[in-house]
């Protein structure tokens, strides 16, 4: 069977040690689960889902909802008491879907992780209760929109471009750098960020929780019927999960911190840096500077930059525009590419903000 789907271990660098808990937060310890919030999650269960590798179906599940919700529920709860997970809620079944191209080359398939459904009814009962803790205490950057209640692309797109319109308004230049990250999921140092939820307040029992989570997760290709041998995942947060998108926030939330004198907005691993002012020189002066302290701070948690889908963007409708401003570059002396056109959460933007290249898609 091909590989190209299965994620190879990467090799890192020492993890930083673990940074102190904050003062201004409560400790958070998990709370035994209620059976009556088990039995709604498997009435709630959508019977066409896929089983995972257990064979475990949905349907079953949700026909047997009131008999099982009890047993089950007493399982979630012996998992918090002895920090362990059943490595069989830890093992993933890889479906490669073609995307079109050639049939032969792996690259033109997107992997679709499945999980065992329990362990999905689990993660969300779990996330569920630190998703409260962490949005009750603030801890989420007011420009993290991914994966929050109340938060969203349009959320996010609205909020940056009334920035740049504000700013143009104003007569003022305004440029942007949307940061394209390598494998950003994939990526997670579990040692660095087993360290944020330690100075977030999170208990002993609940590191110790978590580092089970991530220990000994293997994951299979299934194809045609077919099923490969099975591959260790030593890093990233589990694709196809419930917690994984939680986890990939609170594991990204202080790079905001490095943006200094500029804007930014976080959604997921869609990151775009911006800033505007008076003189176009300024301007790209700053943004340099930040992108230089974004790119400390990604390389801090081992999250690669990809270059080459990197861009720039010269916003402005009025003003002179610079026959060849000045480059902005990585921190390994690449220089980014300026674009006219960049699609940013789904929406088309130019660089006049005239939404016709978006209205050409629509």
């Amino acid at each position: 069977m091909p590989s190209a789907w299965l994620l190879q271990p990467r090799p890192t660098a020492p993890p930083p040690p673990p940074a102190a808990p904050r003062p201004s937060l409560s400790r958070f310890s998990f709370t035994q689960i209620q059976i009556a919030d088990v039995l709604k999650e498997l009435q709630n269960l959508d019977p066409y889902k896929s089983a995972g590798l257990d064979n475990l179906d949905p349907l079953f599940l949700k026909l047997s909802a009131t008999i099982v919700a009890t047993p089950i529920t007493s399982l979630f709860n012996l998992s918090f008491i002895s920090s362990e997970i059943p490595k069989d809620w830890k093992a993933a079944a890889v479906i490669p879907l073609f995307k079109g191209g050639d049939t032969l080359d792996p690259n033109c398939y997107r992997p679709i992780s499945i999980l065992p459904c329990l362990s999905k009814v689990f993660e969300s009962q779990v996330n569920k209760q630190v998703t409260d803790h962490l949005e009750s205490h603030r801890t989420f950057s007011a420009v993290q929109s991914g994966f929050r209640a109340g938060h969203g692309c349009t959320s996010a797109t609205l909020k940056v471009l009334n920035d740049i319109i504000t700013a143009i308004d104003k007569r003022q230049y305004c440029a942007a750098v949307f940061i394209d990250l390598a494998k950003a999921f994939d990526s997670v140092n579990h040692h660095i960020l087993i360290g944020r939820l330690s100075s977030l307040g999170f208990s002993d029992d609940c590191l110790a929780w978590f580092t089970n989570y991530f220990a000994d997760r293997v994951q299979c290709v299934k194809s045609e019927g077919m099923l490969s041998g099975p591959l260790a995942v030593s890093m990233g947060v589990p694709q196809g999960s419930i917690l994984g998108p939680t986890l990939f926030s609170v594991y990204i939330n202080d790079v905001a911190l490095a943006a200094g004198d500029s804007l930014i907005h976080l959604y997921a691993d869609d990151t775009i840096l911006y800033t505007f002012g008076p003189s176009l020189d300024t301007v790209l002066s700053n943004l340099q500077t930040s992108f230089n302290a974004i790119q400390h701070s990604f390389r801090g948690l081992q999250l690669l930059l990809n270059a080459s889908k990197t861009k720039c963007m010269l916003f402005n409708r009025s003003l002179p525009a610079p026959a060849c401003p000045t480059s902005i570059t990585t921190l390994d002396g690449s220089d980014l590419e300026y674009v006219d056109v960049y699609k940013y959460l789904g929406v088309w933007l130019d660089c006049k903000l005239s939404f016709q290249t978006h209205i050409k898609h629509l």
